[in-house]
């Protein structure tokens, strides 16, 4: 993401946090900054790293603390298959993701398909099951690590 969309997010999420009457504090501000400006899902041992350059003395728990305050806020997802973070692209509104992965790039795309979500509410309805965080992760390959192949 380039600086004018990185800013414009932070300034969404802002916006976003003061209408909830929660504050997003510097410290939430720079994890959240680190995983705007990322092209790849991040390890919150990875944000620590980083946040080195910007934060003195950055430890474990200031990083869990504000990533577990972002994903409470729908800002960022985590990412269970790759034990990482990414931003969120429609942070507005509660919704359910589906990320598609690409195994030889790793890059991430977010979609948000009701009617995916929709099928798999009513399959876990249907047994009774109920849904905490309704994230699906499908690993495959992106369309330009497909054409690299095909050359």
């Amino acid at each position: 993401m380039n600086s004018t969309l990185v800013n414009r997010a932070l300034k969404h999420a802002e916006a976003l946090c003061r209408r909830r009457g929660v504050r997003l504090t510097e410290q939430r501000k720079i994890v959240l900054r680190l995983l705007c400006v990322s092209d790849k899902p991040i390890s919150a041992y990875e944000l620590l790293d980083r946040m080195r350059g910007v934060v003195k003395n950055p430890a474990p728990p200031t990083v869990y603390r504000a990533l577990d305050f972002l994903l409470e806020q729908g800002l960022v997802h985590k990412l269970e298959s790759l034990h990482a973070y990414v931003g969120c692209t429609h942070p507005d509104h509660p919704h359910a993701s589906q990320f598609l992965i690409c195994d030889d790039c790793g890059e991430v795309t977010e979609v948000e398909d009701a009617g995916l979500a929709k099928s798999l509410k009513t399959a876990g309805k249907a047994i009774g099951f109920r849904t905490k965080r309704p994230i699906v992760e499908v690993l495959g390959t992106c369309a330009q690590c497909n054409a690299k192949r095909d050359e």
